[in-house]
């Protein structure tokens, strides 16, 4: 079972982010799946494909060169995490905002859930705030 999560980790970083194939969320993701972390235009945590493929497309138009590499990995039953390097330009616009063409480059980890083949939870634990530090959108008192 490991080798099973261990491949959909690297497809999914690799396919669906590097490579922008958005066609394949709906091979991957369970129709009731949730991705904790995510957030809609509302709040809410994203769930199931469709609503991944809109925040998807959001942050692929905000940065559609983003390079996501897959550091570490560990699994374990149905469970693998992966600790991962992110960089990517603000050359689009996304997120409600236009482009900065500012570099950004963070970390953070994703578990992944995984039955049948498909990923049923993820949580998502990405520093996104060092990410809108880098766009020149939040600024820190002192910094």
């Amino acid at each position: 079972m490991a080798k099973e999560q261990n491949t959909i980790l690297h497809r999914w970083f690799e396919e669906v982010w590097n490579n922008g194939r958005a066609e394949l969320i709906d091979e991957m993701i369970a129709p009731n799946a949730i991705a904790h972390g995510l957030e809609d235009p509302n709040g809410n945590e994203v769930r199931g494909p469709e609503e991944f493929k809109k925040f998807h497309h959001s942050f692929r138009s905000a940065f559609p060169d983003i390079h996501i590499s897959v550091e570490e990995m560990v699994s374990e039953g149905d469970l693998v995490v992966g600790y991962c390097k992110i960089k990517a330009t603000h050359t689009g616009a996304g997120f409600g905002m236009e482009s900065s063409g500012k570099p950004v480059a963070f970390e953070g980890m994703l578990m992944f859930r995984v039955r049948d083949g498909k990923v049923v939870e993820a949580w998502n634990s990405f520093d996104f705030l060092k990410m809108f530090q880098q766009m020149g959108v939040v600024k820190l008192a002192g910094g």
